[in-house]
């Protein structure tokens, strides 16, 4: 089958190509992102193949359709830039990978955590220049720390074990309470009162209606002062001006992003010379305790060659009228 593949990089082409000896579809790999204006790149390819900043809304989604589009196979789990409604009036289907390495996602987190505590972003900038001081680089130990999970699905479950690992009193919120997490000691409570006890909140949740923006002002001021916040989950999950509001004050002690809220102009592209243009992102980036990593903690050799693998068994099995489980429908 002919796949229109939109946002591809060089490490996409890699994987992809790998796992496609045992399908054998004709992949068309186009660098540019899908939008309104890229959709018609899409004509005569019956499957369109598309990443997290893809722009899959009801106005794409109709020019897809009368192109001849009829599979979006998303090389992600995550959906919320998907107009499903639309897709299924459309009837066009729907089909991600609903877990390719909860480990990378959940090591990143951690990985996260550690460089702010211990500042080894700025103890190695500092090194290079021949500045051995350890002036401004004094962390804490983990061991003990309260740490609040918001999500506690396949990565929100490693990191917790993780943490369990280094002593920290573990609690949680969510919807589901996973009893795994239950039999290592974390605690599910209230959100209210994960966010009033953690030293450290990692989000690890979807992005919904009911979840855009559920760390804002008014969170923020429920927070301890000087409360880390990691979010590796999506950008939306955090609203950026309060975000940026709770540095300035001195509320917020830590922040690491993987992920942004606008994060379509800037990621997986690079723009090192060119002056960002989004001013909002640029203010996150003055912050001395602010780390920022571009998308980047799904990408490990483990979870690239599981995402393709999966990816392109959802388009041979909608080839051959067959389901996998993984369609959104």
């Amino acid at each position: 089958m002919r796949i229109a593949f939109f946002s591809a990089h060089q490490f996409d082409r890699q994987f992809f190509d790998e796992a496609n000896r045992a399908h054998d579809h004709d992949i068309r790999y186009l660098e540019a992102r899908l939008t309104p204006v890229t959709s018609s790149l899409a004509a005569g390819s019956p499957a369109v193949c598309a990443f997290v900043n893809d722009d899959l809304h009801g106005d794409v989604l109709t020019a897809l359709h009368a192109a001849g589009v009829r599979l979006i196979a998303l090389r992600s789990a995550g959906f919320n830039h998907v107009d499903l409604p639309k897709a299924l009036e459309l009837g066009l289907t729907v089909a991600r990978v609903p877990a390719y390495s909860p480990h990378a996602v959940a090591e990143h987190a951690i990985a996260m955590m550690l460089s702010l505590n211990r500042k080894i972003h700025r103890a190695h900038a500092r090194v290079r220049e021949g500045n051995f001081a350890l002036d401004g680089l004094l962390g804490f130990d983990m061991h003990r720390r309260t740490v609040g999970l918001v999500g506690t699905g396949k990565i929100g479950s490693l990191v917790a074990r993780i943490l369990a690992g280094f002593g920290c009193r573990l609690l949680a919120y969510d919807v589901a309470p996973n009893p795994e997490c239950t039999g290592i000691g974390v605690h599910y409570l209230s959100l209210e009162d994960v966010w009033a006890q953690s030293d450290i909140v990692s989000l690890h949740c979807p992005l919904t209606a009911d979840t855009k923006h559920m760390i804002d002002g008014a969170t923020i001021a429920k927070m301890k002062r000087g409360v880390m916040i990691i979010n590796t989950g999506r950008g939306g999950l955090v609203d950026t001006a309060a975000l940026i509001g709770g540095l300035k004050s001195g509320h917020i002690g830590y922040v690491g992003l993987d992920v942004y809220e606008e994060e379509e102009q800037l990621f997986f592209r690079d723009l090192s010379a060119q002056v960002i243009q989004d001013d909002v992102f640029a203010r996150l980036l003055t912050f001395p305790n602010v780390l920022i990593t571009a998308h980047q903690a799904f990408f490990t050799r483990e979870a690239l060659q599981a995402i393709s693998a999966v990816t392109l068994e959802n388009v041979s099995a909608f080839e051959h009228g067959r389901r996998t489980g993984n369609e959104l429908q």
